[in-house]
This record gives structure tokens, C-alpha cells and sequence, in this order.
């Protein structure tokens, strides 16, 4: 026999097959392996700014691939399906315009609320109120802001009835839609930043109504109780009024 006997020659197979891991898994591999992920990413966000509607049909590989100058395949590497692919894109756009609603407070409505609608010259898209979400990714986006409004308002309305928790947070998503905005543009012509500004003043007060109480189910326009003066979640009376002289 030569040299090395089975045993020896398996473990210079398996060495020879480490040495040429590592070579394939280079700095320089995974460096060049991240700037073309990232240039896929960024002409995700090129094609979706040049959208004329909100719709992301369009945003396909083939389209990916043709605007980072990579081929198809090299696109289905970095994302295995298109509902990766868009997720992707839409994480990148969120980190380009700053918004994220993990962890919304009602006091950081206003402020999302501006960087929203500051973000929207940038896109192509034509009318904002008919921007229905197409695709289960800005499906699940539109689904990841109605919870950030439910999240916001939660600690706030913790004694409140069921309804009256949805109404207030279902007011405050209607607040800063883009169709919101989309309506005071046209239909009062108002332009973009006066319309952020009506915008975030009517959360600010619908925030500190909130914070003080002040439910929609309550006829008094106070604390939101029962009409027999119980609270709806402890069951307790309210404390009676207290008159003047006797």
C-alpha cells in the first residue's frame, strides 16, 4: 500500500474538503455575497418608487434582476420565493424612510405620522386613495399597522369596554391612512404639509382625549361607564356627583 492507508487517505479527503470550505467561505466571498444582496435590494426600492399605483404585481425577479444587472438566478439565490423577495423590499423601505412600528406608543403616532406622509413625494404613485394593498405582503403590512394602533391605545383604554377600544383605535388608522392625507390634498387643496399638520393636530387631540378618558361610548363625553354608572370592565360605581348646598 502507499503512504497512507484508508484511514489516512479519508482524513486527507476530509481536510483537503475543509481547506476548500473555507476558501469558498472567504471575507471576501461573503463580502461581494452582501453588495449583491444589497443591490438587489436597492432596485427593489427603485422599482417600487416608479410604481404609478400601489401595486406590487409588478416588483417581479425578472424585473429585480434586469435593474440590479444580475441574472434571474442569481436573484432566487439571495430569495427562494417572491413573497421573500417583496418582505425584503419592504423592510428596506422601511429602514430608508426610518418607520417601524414595533413597540408605537400613542405619544409616537404624531411623529410616524410625519415621516409617513414625508416619504410619499418619493414615490410615483398617482392618487393614494385608491392605493388598496394588492399581495399578501402589503396585506401584511396594512395588518402590521392596525395592530401598532391597537398596541398604542391598549394601556391607555385598559378600563374601557371592547368597542370602545376598537373605535378609538380604529379612528386613529383612519387618521394617518395615506388616504387621509390623500383626501385633504385634492379635495381641499391643501398641500402636503399643511395636510401633515391637520393630520397629526387631530391625533394629538384624539391622543390627549384618550389619555384623559374621554371614550366614545360615554354619553357625557367623560369617563367611558355604563349608563348606570358602573365601570364596564370592574363592575365598581362611579362615585356620585356631589351638588351644591342642600
Amino acid at each position: 500500500m502507499g503512504e497512507h492507508g484508508p484511514d489516512g487517505q479519508e482524513q486527507v479527503a476530509c481536510e483537503e474538503d475543509a481547506r476548500a470550505r473555507r476558501r469558498y467561505d472567504s471575507p471576501l466571498r461573503r463580502e461581494r455575497a452582501a453588495m449583491t444582496r444589497e443591490r438587489i435590494l436597492a432596485a427593489g426600492s427603485e422599482l417600487v418608487h416608479e410604481f404609478t399605483t400601489w401595486d406590487w404585481r409588478g416588483l417581479t425577479f425578472r424585473a429585480v434582476a434586469e435593474r440590479a444587472g444580475v441574472g434571474e438566478r442569481t436573484v432566487y439565490r439571495y430569495f427562494a420565493t417572491e413573497r421573500e423577495l417583496h418582505d425584503a423590499i419592504m423592510r428596506r423601505l422601511g429602514d430608508e424612510s426610518g418607520i417601524t412600528y414595533e413597540g408605537v406608543s400613542l405619544d409616537g403616532l404624531g411623529p410616524i405620522t410625519e415621516r409617513l406622509f414625508a416619504t410619499l413625494p418619493s414615490y410615483a404613485v398617482a392618487r393614494w386613495d385608491t392605493a388598496e394593498p394588492i399581495g399578501p405582503t402589503l396585506m401584511a403590512e396594512e395588518l402590521r399597522r392596525r395592530e401598532a394602533v391597537a398596541g398604542a391605545v391598549a394601556q391607555p383604554t385598559a378600563g374601557w369596554p371592547e368597542e370602545g377600544r376598537r373605535m378609538a383605535a380604529g379612528l386613529l388608522d383612519v387618521l394617518w391612512s395615506v388616504q387621509s392625507y390623500q383626501r385633504l390634498v385634492s379635495a381641499w387643496q391643501l398641500d402636503g404639509e399643511q395636510a401633515t399638520k391637520a393630520i397629526t393636530w387631530a391625533i394629538g387631540m384624539l391622543a390627549d382625549a384618550i389619555r384623559a378618558g374621554h371614550g366614545p361610548l360615554s354619553s357625557d363625553g367623560q369617563d367611558p361607564l355604563s349608563s348606570d354608572g358602573q365601570d364596564p370592565v370592574s363592575g365598581e360605581q362611579s362615585p356620585p356627583e356631589t351638588g351644591g348646598a342642600a
